[in-house]
């Protein structure tokens, strides 16, 4: 009988993960391209691509981050985008898929790499978290050395978009608590008088969620009406 040699555990730990290894390497490459016309710009780094059998598709561009609509320079980032992209065929190299459904790609037209141009332009950041070329980096170190584009806003203009959306949720939950921190705050037990109210809101307020109609005396659903119409 022949005998099989005996392999080590460690031996066939590296077996399985060179197999994995292999597997994933094959799922990424099998990922085909997307060709299509751009036929929307969303913002700095979102486009719509209509595809030959008139589907659309929403790429995000990989590995940058541009400003928000919102943010200084948010506008102009869009039009950069669009300058080079809309209405011409670009190929999308997939890279993931985003929670709001986008494919996340590079964006090709022609030979052209679109990514990397926003960001040696200076329309856009090299997005650090999920960024791994090297080109990316040293294109924004040059815009930046440059000041081009969004470099040559003041530096307190300049806020990561990332940063600012993080900034933005978390103004708005600690607005949110405060609003339910006021709303549990009312006694509705007690008889409000409009005296009582230091502003429209406050009235408001009691009048919505303590339902006491006697707030609003002519019955129009306006409470407090010196408040509340600047009488």
């Amino acid at each position: 009988m022949r005998r099989h040699p005996h392999r080590s555990p460690a031996t066939l730990i590296i077996s399985s993960l060179a197999f994995l290894i292999c597997i994933l390497l094959f799922s990424a490459q099998a990922q085909p391209a997307i060709i299509g016309t751009v036929v929307g710009v969303s913002d700095g780094d979102t486009i719509t691509v209509l595809q030959a059998d008139r589907t659309t598709v929403r790429v995000r561009l990989a590995e940058i981050d541009t400003p928000e609509k919102r943010q200084p320079y948010g506008q102009r980032a869009k039009q950069a985008l669009a300058r080079l992209v809309f209405r011409k065929q670009v190929r999308i190299e997939p890279v993931d898929q985003d929670r709001y459904g986008r494919i996340v790609g590079q964006v090709y037209v022609s030979d052209q790499w679109i990514n990397q141009i926003m960001v040696c332009e200076g329309h856009a950041w090299v997005y650090r978290r999920y960024a791994s070329s090297r080109a990316l980096v040293a294109c924004e170190e040059e815009a930046r050395s440059s000041r081009r584009g969004l470099w040559a806003l003041p530096e307190a203009q300049r806020q990561p978009p990332w940063e600012w959306r993080s900034k933005k949720k978390r103004d708005a939950a600690a607005s949110e608590s405060s609003e339910a921190d006021r709303s549990a705050a009312i006694d509705c037990t007690r008889r409000w008088t409009c005296r009582m109210f230091r502003s429209c809101e406050e009235a408001q307020a009691v009048f919505h969620q303590c339902g006491q109609r006697s707030l609003d005396g002519d019955r129009d659903g306006i409470p407090c009406e010196r408040l509340c119409r600047g009488f």
